[in-house]
Order: C-alpha cells, then sequence, then structure tokens
C-alpha cells in the first residue's frame, strides 16, 4: 500500500482538487451554526476582526505545517508523529509513535458524534422533499425526533456508508467528490443569501454583522472564542489535514495553498452569516441557537417564505455536501493511519472497521442530548490536545533543518527565519493557551 508506485496513484491530480478537498474538510457545520452563532453573541463586527486575524495567522504558519510534515511522511498521523520526533533519536521516535494516538482519536471521535448531526440534516432534507417540514411546527418536529433514541438510525447509515464509499479511491475519489459538492455548496447558499436580502427587516442584521461594536474588544472572552473558531474552522487539530498533505504533489507550495484555503473557508462561513443573522433579525429569531438554527430557526423562515419548499431542499442539500466533505476526511485521517500501521489490512477492510465502530457507537448517541456531551467531550478535551501536540511537534521537537525544506518545496517565495519564529513562538504559545483555557474552563470550541 504504501510503496512509491501506490503513493503516486493516491496524489491529488490537481491544484483546485486539493484546494477544494481541504476548502471540504474545513467546511461543516461549525461553519454553518457555529460561525453565526459565535458572530452574533461576540460583538458581531468586532468579532470578525479578531477571527480575520486568526485565521490568517493559522493559515500562515499552522496549516501549512501540517501539510508539509504530510508531505515529508508520506502518510498520515501516526507515521507522521514518528518521523517527526525520530529526527531527536530512537528514543524520541517512541513518544512520537505513542503521542500521535490521540490526535487521531480525535478524528474518530468528532466522526461519530458529526455523522450523527449529518443524519438530522438528512432527515430534515428527506422531510423537505415530502413536504412534512412545510407543515409541522419546526420546534416539535426536531425535540420528536431528536429526543428520541434510534430516530435517524436509517439515515444515519445511509450517511456513514455514502461517506466511506467516496472514500474507497482515496485521494481520487475525495478529489472527484469535492469538485462537485464544494461549488455548489457555494453556488446555493448565494442564492439563499439574495433570497434573504429581500426580506423586511434585514437591514438591522446586516449592521450587526459588519459595524464592530468596539467594547467587544475588551472583553478578553471575545479573543478566545474568535481563536478558538479560527483554529477549529481550519481543521488544524494535529491529524487531519496531515493526511491531506500526504497526497500532495512535490512541486505544490504549502503556505499559498493554506492561504487560498482559508480565504474559502472564511468565504463559506461569511455567505453562510449572511444568510442566517440577516433571517433571524428579520424573523426575530436567536441568532445563538446553535443546532437549533439549522432545524428549527431555518425551518421557521422557510415556512413562511414564497417557494420555501424549494429553499428548503436546496439549503439541506449544501448541509449534507458540507458534512459529507469534513466527515471523508475525519474518516480518511483514520483509515490512512490504521492501513500504514497494519500494512496487511486493505483498504476495504479498514473501510469496514470504521463503519463498525462509527455506526456502533454512533447509533447508541441519537438523541441531542446524548450527542451534545459526546461533542462537548471530544472538543473541549482531545481535540485541543491534539492540536497542541501537533504544534509541539512540527515547531519544538522535529530538527529545523529537515522541516523547513519540505515547507519550502515548490515555493517561488522561501519562507526562512521569520516563518518559523513565528511557528515557534507565536501558534504554539497560542496552541497551548487555547488547550488550558478549554481545559481548565470547559470551554467547548
Amino acid at each position: 500500500m504504501h510503496d512509491n508506485n501506490n503513493h503516486h496513484e493516491r496524489k491529488f491530480g490537481s491544484h483546485w482538487g486539493f484546494i477544494l478537498a481541504s476548502v471540504g474538510s474545513a467546511v461543516g457545520m461549525a461553519n454553518v451554526w457555529g460561525f453565526p452563532n459565535k458572530l452574533g453573541s461576540n460583538g458581531g463586527g468586532a468579532f470578525l476582526l479578531i477571527y480575520l486575524f486568526f485565521v490568517f495567522l493559522f493559515s500562515y504558519v499552522g496549516l501549512p505545517a501540517e501539510f508539509a510534515i504530510g508531505r515529508y511522511s508520506k502518510t498520515g498521523t501516526l507515521g507522521s508523529y514518528k518521523k517527526a520526533w525520530s529526527t531527536r533519536g530512537e528514543q524520541s521516535e517512541k513518544i512520537g509513535r505513542t503521542i500521535g494516538w490521540l490526535p487521531l482519536a480525535g478524528s474518530m471521535c468528532i466522526a461519530i458524534g458529526y455523522a450523527v448531526i449529518v443524519a438530522y440534516v438528512l432527515k430534515a432534507l428527506t422531510n423537505s422533499i415530502t413536504g412534512t417540514l412545510m407543515q409541522v411546527s419546526p420546534n416539535e418536529w426536531f425535540e420528536e425526533f431528536s429526543l428520541t433514541p434510534h430516530s435517524v438510525i436509517i439515515f444515519h447509515i445511509l450517511i456513514v456508508v455514502a461517506t466511506l464509499l467516496t472514500l474507497f479511491l482515496g485521494a481520487k475519489s475525495i478529489e472527484k467528490t469535492n469538485k462537485i459538492m464544494m461549488p455548489l455548496f457555494f453556488v446555493i447558499f448565494v442564492v439563499l443569501a439574495i433570497r434573504v436580502a429581500f426580506l423586511p427587516g434585514v437591514l438591522e442584521g446586516y449592521k450587526f454583522m459588519l459595524i464592530p461594536r468596539w467594547d467587544a474588544l475588551k472583553n478578553p472572552m471575545v479573543w478566545i472564542t474568535a481563536m478558538g473558531q479560527a483554529f477549529f474552522s481550519l481543521s488544524v487539530t494535529g491529524s487531519g489535514m496531515i493526511v491531506y498533505g500526504a497526497y500532495l504533489d512535490e512541486g505544490e507550495s504549502v503556505v499559498p495553498l493554506s492561504m487560498k484555503t482559508a480565504f474559502f473557508d472564511t468565504l463559506a462561513a461569511f455567505t453562510a452569516s449572511m444568510v442566517i443573522i440577516p433571517a433571524s433579525f428579520a424573523y426575530g429569531l436567536d441568532v445563538a441557537a446553535g443546532p437549533g438554527l439549522l432545524f428549527v430557526v431555518l425551518p421557521t423562515i422557510l415556512q413562511d417564505i414564497p417557494f420555501g419548499q424549494i429553499f428548503a431542499i436546496i439549503l439541506y442539500v449544501a448541509m449534507i455536501f458540507a458534512g459529507v466533505s469534513s466527515l471523508q476526511n475525519m474518516f480518511e485521517a483514520v483509515g490512512e493511519s490504521l492501513q500504514h500501521k497494519f500494512p496487511k489490512l486493505n483498504r476495504k477492510i479498514v473501510l469496514a472497521i470504521m463503519c463498525f465502530i462509527c455506526l456502533g457507537f454512533g447509533v447508541n448517541m441519537e438523541a441531542i442530548f446524548q450527542w451534545g456531551p459526546w461533542m462537548d467531550f471530544v472538543s473541549i478535551y482531545i481535540i485541543p490536545i491534539g492540536a497542541m501536540l501537533g504544534a509541539i511537534s512540527w515547531f519544538w521537537i522535529m530538527k529545523k533543518d529537515q522541516f523547513m525544506p519540505e515547507v519550502n518545496k515548490g515555493a517561488k517565495h522561501i519562507q526562512g527565519t521569520v516563518w518559523y519564529n513565528i511557528g515557534k513562538y507565536v501558534y504554539v504559545p497560542i496552541t497551548i493557551f487555547l488547550c488550558v483555557v478549554a481545559l481548565s474552563m470547559k470551554i467547548s470550541f
């Protein structure tokens, strides 16, 4: 599986194919309810400015580092930590071989909970197509299935199996599906944003989004929340983006690729906000409703506008695309690492194992109050620690003279000491700080 010929076959076929796959990984539910929710409850335009600053910083050093280490190792999470630590000798290599399991577990754990929510979206899409969603109280409809265990089990199985089937050919199938899903996601949300612009009372929503309330800058929690949202929106978690880096062509430059990924990820979050925040203002609904935003607030709006059923269908199709493209990355990170660790396992067996694990755990947390604590546990404890371990491994453990040539492969503009020191003395302390905040204050990012 891991000889050079096979590795060549697993590479992304084009520059934009890689970017769209990376954007697909980064664009997910966090963009659609997390970003508008946090923008709405943390000072609007002031939060946006802080968020953009951190997106720039993390896409300049953090994301390129993960792409580079993946390409350097030519494998995913487990092999990359092992190889980074091995630059310090055999004893260090043993440590690297062990700690890589934690960020990898983060990918699998978040996929288990995430698949349940994408199953909810598929139910919403199905009910939009049949017209049921247009004729019920959204609140009662959502509570009825989200509080009933095993109520979406058929949708759950469909989502997990369909996502794993898109991974059958590795990078090539990830690239092909994202070349369709991501452009359609943007088109659909632009259409929805144009429709929302014609609702009465949306002007206040736009003002709220775009005009900074400078007092918010004095609140440390606004900075921490913006930092956390930027960090996890870009999927810089010490695991997922490494595997895409493993499939990256030698001639590609990681810093410009990362900046393009961040640009389109931010554009997706902003476009979603241009739908959700003005629409919530127009209808006097709570912009900080979390998952309820997707299953209660938006259906309430869609029931009231002309052609609401059609807009509901296209909204939930877009959300399926966002969900599946993120799940692809989480599953691929786990699958590739398992194949690397256990070379005798072929891809079909690995996909079958992941299917069994995801469905086995997932069907037992299909009630929202079981799903919520699970996702909080993962995003408070596992993901921040994994992100911190990754940052420390690349910038403090791995030898600079082996790391930097990989960062600069294919680059027109060579990154030097300044870039490395930003990573080492700014980016790494930020990941440690976020990890400490998440653990001590139990903040779920």
